[in-house]
């Protein structure tokens, strides 16, 4: 007499795939619905038991209700010319209304009584593009999520500056016009009071030319780096 048909809905249904690398325990995760009205007993089984730990590897599912199985795979020595022959097995079975001991349960079922699924294992080792796909990811996310804010920043703190500079300028402008009046005054006037105060009137324009110039290069300096970050 022929099996009856799994009534557990698999996911996935025929697969289970494990992302190296493989220097560390890999976890699949099983997902097991049972759509009936009737609580299901159900076990899984490897034929690698000794290369997999599998929780909870046996148990009931109520009616209607789903439970999550996770398959660790163990640290193992990569080939990836070595083709996996490893399987799983779903086995299931309609729990009895009296059912005490599971167990027994499981030793005492029929042939006809049981169900299974079989699932194939598969082992993929990450591209190196994948690699530089999801370290690139984020940074460039987050650089393009502040372009928006910070361009509207620097534009305003450039146009204040060159405001700023353009003012220097104009008073710089001012202090030469001013400069070149009092030259022509001192030169009428040899004495050492007016030298002296030509002396000073020089110093106040060659300040502010510096000052003018400290202020350009820091807009510079800010548009400059603002660009490369």
């Amino acid at each position: 007499m022929a099996r009856p048909e799994q009534v557990l809905v698999l996911e996935p249904q025929h697969e289970l795939k494990f992302r190296g690398p493989f220097t560390d325990v890999v976890t699949a995760t099983l997902k097991l619905t049972n759509p009936t009205e009737r609580n299901v007993c159900f076990k899984v089984k490897t034929t690698a038991p000794r290369r997999y730990c599998v929780r909870p590897n046996s148990g009931i599912i109520d009616a209607g209700s789903s439970i999550n199985v996770s398959v660790m795979l163990q640290p193992f020595d990569y080939d990836p010319n070595e083709k996996s022959k490893h399987k799983f097995m779903v086995q299931s079975m309609l729990a009895p209304y009296d059912m005490t001991d599971m167990e027994g349960v499981w030793k005492e079922a029929k042939p006809e009584e049981l169900m299974d699924s079989k699932l194939r294992c598969t082992f993929e080792m990450p591209l190196e593009n994948d690699k530089t796909t999801e370290h690139s990811a984020l940074p460039k996310s987050a650089s393009a999520s502040l372009d928006d804010g910070e361009v509207k920043k620097i534009m305003e703190e450039c146009k204040r500056l060159q405001m700023e500079v353009q003012r220097l300028r104009e008073e710089n402008k001012q202090i030469r016009e001013d400069d070149g009046l009092r030259k022509r005054k001192v030169t009428s006037m040899a004495t050492p009071h007016s030298a002296m105060a030509t002396s000073v009137v020089r110093d106040e324009g060659l300040s502010t030319r510096v000052l003018a110039f400290c202020v350009l290069f820091f807009v510079i300096g800010v548009i400059i780096g603002k660009l490369v970050l």
